[in-house]
């Protein structure tokens, strides 16, 4: 069954994501995400670099549309928070891209703009 969220799904479920560009963030090239989809509902972890262990949880708000909370634990034992509005597209390789606007809620100020890249199969 096709449904508004069925993009969403088709393109993060069980897929893994690294860093394009977040040069405000914690996470970096090292940092490797891994979403779970469920009909609108989202889940994530991700690891490495400067987080030593992430969990994402969100939903899709339309149909190229996502918003999440998001917290980790950093290697250097920093707990933090945060949320994120983000769009879902393809690049010119066919590799899903996730685009976010993100702040902090909680053991940090701020916040910014990153992007990620799909990790080939």
């Amino acid at each position: 069954m096709h449904t508004h969220f069925s993009q969403i799904c088709e393109r993060l479920n069980n897929r893994r994501f690294t860093v394009a560009n977040n040069a405000q963030g914690l996470s970096g090239s090292g940092t490797v995400f891994h979403y779970q989809v469920q009909q609108n509902a989202i889940s994530g972890t991700y690891e490495g670099g400067r987080i030593r262990l992430g969990h994402q949880v969100g939903r899709a708000t339309g149909p190229d549309s996502i918003e999440l909370l998001f917290q980790c634990l950093t290697t250097e034992g920093e707990m933090l928070a945060g949320w994120s509005r983000g769009t879902v597209g393809v690049d010119h390789e066919g590799l899903t891209t996730l685009d976010f606007v993100w702040g902090w809620l909680s053991g940090a100020t701020g916040g910014g703009e990153s992007s990620y890249v799909e990790l080939p199969a």
